[in-house]
């Protein structure tokens, strides 16, 4: 889905300026030292021990059948997890993964790690990925959130870059059918169109380049991250950072998530495929974080006076 773009009374849009040539120079060697330092703080970081768990295809007859034996939401948040559907739509799969135990919490069948070394300096940031269609939350490393996606489809990708939170409204109408109501929308992309929000969740990306989620994420991630701050059409602060790493691969046979069956780690993401999502776009991220910091601190001491 495209989400309407937050349109200016001038009609110009956005003009993005930073508080001062002076300010952006002393941040962007700031945030570079905060980089380094981090690069030589951080010292091998031993994998999470990773529960044994095996997954196997499990038909939609014998599915339908069974369900009303599991122990109720645990089981089925796991199932919806691992199928990267919503409830409604999980019944309407032919087949679907499920795993051998649910004994674990729901963080144990999803691909992010708890915990982040190279992001102990970044306040809060969003990563979504289009090869796993899963998303994470972490402030200052630790992970608050994770859970399913469906993000752009084939002829619609969401395009893989670094964004950052724009403008939010709890409701709102897609710029590409007045019919689809967005609920709990974020922008990250305020020309392009693209933002997070809950929409239906069939199980493989299916959007017009935005980025469906559960409701209860949606809502979370409305509240928890942080909008631009504009004055007039002058942008004095950016939001929280969203990464979206690579693309989908639309031409391989089923879903990627369908590896699971044979390797149980195949979705795992560990902390060299973190730092390999991260570290392009860390001193941007520190850079703007600074930013947004100093502007705040001005506007505090303001406000004192």
């Amino acid at each position: 889905m495209r989400s309407k773009s937050f349109v200016f009374s001038t009609g110009i849009g956005i003009l993005f300026s930073l508080i001062s040539c002076n300010s952006k120079k002393s941040n962007t060697e700031s945030s570079k030292n905060i980089v380094e330092k981090i690069a030589e703080k951080i010292e091998a970081v031993p994998e999470e021990k990773v529960p044994e768990i095996k997954y196997s295809f499990m038909k939609k007859a014998d599915w339908m059948g069974m369900k009303d034996s599991f122990e109720g939401a645990k089981h089925l948040d796991i199932l919806i997890a691992l199928n990267r559907v919503d409830s409604s739509h999980l019944a309407r799969l032919d087949s679907i993964i499920v795993p051998d135990r649910y004994d674990l919490g729901l963080d144990a069948y999803l691909p992010f790690p708890k915990k982040i070394e190279l992001l102990k300096d970044v306040k809060k940031i969003i990563i979504f990925s289009n090869p796993v269609q899963a998303f994470a939350a972490y402030e200052n490393g630790e992970l608050v959130l994770q859970g399913q996606t469906n993000m752009g489809k084939k002829a619609s990708p969401t395009p893989p870059k670094l964004y950052f939170c724009n403008w939010k409204a709890k409701k709102t109408i897609s710029t590409s059918n007045s019919e689809w109501i967005l609920k709990w929308n974020f922008n990250i992309s305020n020309f392009g169109g693209i933002g997070f929000h809950q929409y239906a969740m069939p199980g493989y990306p299916a959007s017009h380049s935005c980025i469906r989620l559960l409701a209860s994420h949606a809502y979370f991630l409305y509240n928890w991250a942080e909008q631009w701050v504009l004055d007039g059409n002058n942008l004095l602060a950016h939001g929280t950072p969203v990464i979206v790493d690579k693309t989908y691969p639309f031409n391989e046979p089923g879903r990627p998530w369908h590896k699971l069956v044979n390797d149980p780690l195949a979705m795992t993401l560990n902390q060299d495929s973190m730092k390999r999502i991260i570290e392009p776009h860390l001193e941007t991220i520190l850079q703007k974080q600074q930013e947004r910091d100093t502007y705040k601190a001005s506007k505090d001491t303001t406000a004192a006076m």
